[in-house]
């Protein structure tokens, strides 16, 4: 098991290999299929609502009832992910397959998918603090900054290969 600390370095990302179990601690943002879309017309606008760079992004909602990611293959998460490497994004953290054009742009910007155990109470059980951070509007599928510790993971895509 392999621990990281996030925001991270590409450094530090560039020695996973896929197939890596892996442990994050840190802040880590969450957002789907809502939120994605607007975080990433911020960046293209050259807005600074949050800091991303060396950062993690949990496809998910966060509620009441906890944590789990959600599919990372929809259109409007899967579609925003190159554009979020590539301002800094290096983990990528949900479930499903990604297309080859996703991989190797993961790969391209120094970036990584992984992937979760799908155990809801176990990664909600990893969450030591969560606030809103942007698109409060948007209910449980604003982006949230969680302050986590050992969220349990493998690394499903690295330097342009997929575990898939």
């Amino acid at each position: 098991m392999k621990k990281i600390t996030i925001p991270t370095t590409k450094e530090i990302i560039k020695d996973l290999q896929v197939g890596d179990q892996i442990l994050l601690s840190g802040k880590m943002f969450t957002g789907r299929d809502a939120a994605l879309p607007q975080l990433v017309k911020s960046l293209r606008n050259n807005e600074k609502l949050i800091n991303i760079e060396g950062s993690a992004m949990m496809h998910t909602a966060v509620s009441e009832a906890g944590i789990a990611p959600t599919t990372s293959n929809k259109e409007e998460i899967e579609g925003n992910i190159p554009q979020l490497a590539q301002n800094g994004m290096l983990i990528h953290i949900g479930k499903g397959t990604l297309n080859e054009n996703t991989i190797k742009a993961l790969g391209e910007a120094g970036a990584i998918f992984v992937v979760t155990p799908p155990v809801a109470a176990l990664l909600t059980s990893k969450v030591k603090s969560k606030k809103v951070v942007a698109f409060e509007e948007e209910g449980m599928e604003a982006i949230f900054e969680l302050e986590v510790y050992e969220i349990p993971g493998i690394v499903a895509a690295a330097s342009g290969k997929s575990i898939y």
